[in-house]
C-alpha cells in the first residue's frame, strides 16, 4: 500500500479540499473514486464528454502531491517505440566507431571466421543494455524514484493492439523488454486513463481499472467552478452565464459547450466588462463556446428566449 502521500489522501474530504486549493472543484464522487484508486493502487479510467475536467484531474493530482506528471497522448498507430522505449541507435553507432580499433584484438586474425563471429556475439548485450535505452512515457513513469502521475490521455484514440499492450503495465506495474527482461516499477505510479468514448474499450482493460464517469456538472457545481477559476466575475453574471450554458446543452447541437469553454466565456465577458447577459453581448461571443456554425445558428434562433430565461432564472 502507498504511504508517502497518505496524509494528503487521508479521506475524500481531504482530497476535495486539496484539489480546491489547486483550482479544481471535485464532486464527492470524484474525490471518493480518486481516494479508492489511490489506496487500492489501481489505475483510474476517467470517461465523459470532452472538456469536463478528465485531463485536469490528473494534472491536479500531480500538483497536489508535488509529483511529476508524465503524459502519453494517444493516437491511431501509437506503438511501444513511442510509448515505452526505443534504442539510442546513434549512441550505439558512435560507440561502435570508437571501438573499431579494438575489433582486431577481439576477432584475432588467427581465428577462423566462425570463431570470430562467436567472439563478437559475446559483446551483443553491451549495446542492448540500459545504457543505450531511451525511455518513453510509460517506462519513464516506472523509473521515477519518488513516484509519478502517469496520464494516458484519450486511450480511446489508440488501436486495440496498443490497448492490449498496456495490460501488463496496468495490472503488474512492470514491462517486459526482450533484450533486457522484466523491469518493475521503482515506485508504483498513480495512473489515470482518459476516454471521450469514441470507441468501446475492452473488458480486459476495464477490469484492471476503477471507473469514473464525469458528466457535465450541475448548475451549483458549475457556478462554484466559475467562482474559483474566474474570481473577478460578479455573482449575478456568473449565475446568468451558467444558466445560459446549461440551457444550450439541452438543445440539439453538434457539440455541447464544455466546462472549459464555460470558463473561457466567463473570462471573455469579464474582459468585455459585461455586467449581465443581453442578446447583443451573447451574439457577439457565441463563438467562444460554440465551435460549429450550425450550432451557432441553432442558438441564434432562440437567442432572445434563452437570454431572457437565463437572466430570469439567475434572479430567482
Amino acid at each position: 500500500m502507498r504511504t508517502i502521500h497518505d496524509e494528503k489522501f487521508s479521506s475524500p474530504e481531504a482530497i476535495r479540499q486539496g484539489f480546491q486549493e489547486q483550482g479544481f472543484i471535485a464532486s464527492r464522487q470524484i474525490a471518493t473514486t480518486a481516494y479508492l484508486a489511490y489506496h487500492l493502487e489501481k489505475p483510474l479510467l476517467v470517461e465523459g464528454p470532452a472538456g469536463v475536467g478528465k485531463t485536469e484531474l490528473a494534472k491536479t493530482t500531480a500538483a497536489y502531491l508535488d509529483l511529476p506528471l508524465i503524459r502519453l497522448q494517444c493516437y491511431e498507430g501509437l506503438d511501444e517505440s513511442k510509448a515505452l522505449y526505443e534504442w539510442k541507435y546513434g549512441k550505439q553507432l558512435l560507440y561502435t566507431q570508437l571501438l573499431k580499433d579494438k575489433l582486431d584484438s577481439i576477432i584475432n586474425r588467427e581465428n577462423g571466421f566462425a570463431e570470430s563471429i562467436d567472439k563478437l556475439h559475446r559483446y551483443d548485450d553491451i549495446f542492448f543494455s540500459r545504457h543505450f535505452l531511451e525511455p518513453r512515457p510509460l517506462l519513464k513513469a516506472l523509473q521515477q524514484e519518488g513516484g509519478a502521475v502517469l496520464l494516458v490521455d484519450e486511450i480511446d484514440k489508440s488501436d486495440d493492439e496498443f490497448e492490449a499492450f498496456l495490460l501488463e503495465i496496468l495490472s503488474d506495474f512492470q514491462v517486459s523488454i526482450p533484450e533486457i527482461g522484466t523491469i518493475h516499477a521503482v515506485t508504483k505510479p498513480i495512473v489515470f486513463l482518459t476516454s471521450n468514448n469514441t470507441r468501446e474499450l475492452s473488458e480486459a482493460l476495464k477490469r484492471r481499472c476503477l471507473h469514473l464517469f464525469i458528466p457535465f456538472p450541475e448548475p451549483a457545481l458549475e457556478r462554484n467552478i466559475i467562482r474559483i477559476r474566474v474570481p473577478g466575475i460578479s455573482e449575478k453574471l456568473g449565475r446568468q452565464l451558467v444558466a445560459f450554458i446549461q440551457s444550450v446543452r439541452k438543445l440539439d447541437v453538434r457539440k455541447a459547450p464544455s466546462v472549459s469553454e464555460t470558463i473561457d466565456w466567463a473570462r471573455v465577458l469579464l474582459i468585455l466588462h459585461g455586467e449581465e447577459l443581453n442578446p447583443d453581448l451573447v451574439r457577439d461571443t457565441l463563438n467562444i463556446f460554440l465551435k460549429f456554425e450550425e450550432d451557432i445558428a441553432v442558438v441564434t434562433e432562440r437567442l432572445h428566449q434563452l437570454t431572457t430565461n437565463a437572466v430570469r432564472s439567475a434572479g430567482d
